[in-house]
């Protein structure tokens, strides 16, 4: 009997949980950080992939609109002073909140994008590649946080009441919005775990 190749894919991501053996933190650590770099080498197309497939003014060169955001999902933009004093269940509950909206999210947005550009079968399978790893790094940071003693936060519906009736504008800038946070999202991680592996070396 085969998995399907997502499955198999997700598998590989998910640490086993719950065995009731306790693990050092430095394994889903690698583990965690292994996945965010690879993660992070696929941000700046997937957002370029997406850009050139929604039309002026998204895909014209040079194409920056910071200003937008979504209420719904948090920014990863954060000082480094504030940044650098979070402690291990803060900066853990943060990326663990960040990754479960934008795993909801990217599902938004690929739904959207499989009606506005039905045409585009990269685009289409990029976004969901991408919900895939966020949902492997949750499963990781979930093993962390196991793994230190410290409690998993709640899965929530972060997208709560959705406007169907949204233009597609409206939706191509909510999709812009979830691609470039995905990235700056992934490379907090990468930070967070980076120095979460020289706090807890294997």
């Amino acid at each position: 009997f085969l998995l399907p190749a997502p499955l198999c894919l997700l598998t590989l991501l998910l640490p086993p949980l719950g065995l009731g053996v306790l693990i050092s933190p430095a394994e889903p650590i690698s583990q965690a950080y292994s996945l965010a770099l690879y993660m992070q080498k696929n941000t700046s197309t997937l957002l370029q992939t997406y850009l050139q497939c929604q039309g002026s003014p998204f895909s014209d060169p040079g194409f920056s609109a910071p200003e937008l955001q979504l209420s719904s999902l948090p920014p990863a933009a954060v000082s480094f002073k504030t940044w650098h004093a979070l402690n291990d269940r803060e900066r853990l509950s943060c990326a663990q909140g960040a990754f479960l909206a934008l795993t909801q999210h990217l599902q938004l947005v690929g739904d959207d994008q499989s009606d506005l550009n039905p045409g585009s079968p990269i685009l289409l399978a990029q976004l969901g590649a991408a919900r895939l790893r966020a949902q492997g790094l949750l499963g990781n940071m979930a093993a962390i946080m196991t793994a230190l003693g410290l409690p998993i936060p709640p899965e929530e519906d972060t997208l709560g009441l959705v406007p169907f009736g949204a233009s597609a504008f409206e939706r191509k800038c909510r999709g812009y919005v979830v691609t470039r946070e995905y990235g700056h999202w992934t490379d907090r991680a990468v930070r967070d775990l980076a120095l979460l592996k020289a706090k807890y070396p294997g």
